[in-house]
């Protein structure tokens, strides 16, 4: 008698077993539209300009145009305006200058002109940031040894 009753209650009903794959195939089915709605942010999609002007990119912060959660996008425009005012807001020449200074971790010349070759854009480029990642492919015609 004790067998049977015991047995009563550690048996799975089927409808248990449908109600769990219901619930997998739902959140299965939640995790693929999240994951087909997401967007990825491209440059005309920022919803900030590159002019660097504080009052638009904080009127883009606040209407929720950016990539961004709200306050951190805020927080990033007044930190960038503050190191504008005080002369510490870089240009482009030197994230090259940045670019050319890891290639000093190549020890041979031919890997260090290489990788100056791809900073200086005398490779293919593809790929972007917002997407992940920029990669520079280039090409060096190397004579064959003799035998």
């Amino acid at each position: 008698m004790l067998t049977s009753i015991k047995s009563r209650f550690t048996r799975t009903s089927p409808l248990n077993r449908l109600g769990k794959g219901a619930t997998y195939f739902g959140l299965t089915a939640l995790l693929a539209m999240t994951a087909a709605t997401a967007q990825i942010a491209t440059p005309d999609t920022t919803g900030l300009d590159s002019t660097g002007n504080a009052k638009s990119e904080m009127a883009a912060c606040k209407s929720g145009k950016t990539q961004q959660d709200r306050n951190a996008c805020m927080k990033e425009v007044r930190n960038a305006n503050a190191e504008k005012r005080a002369g510490k807001l870089g240009s482009g020449a030197d994230y090259t200058a940045n670019a050319m200074k890891r290639c000093e971790v190549f020890k041979e010349s031919e890997d260090q002109a290489a990788c100056r070759a791809r900073v200086e854009s005398q490779a293919k480029l593809d790929g972007s940031v917002a997407a992940g990642g920029v990669l520079r492919q280039g090409e060096i015609t190397v004579p064959a040894t003799p035998q």
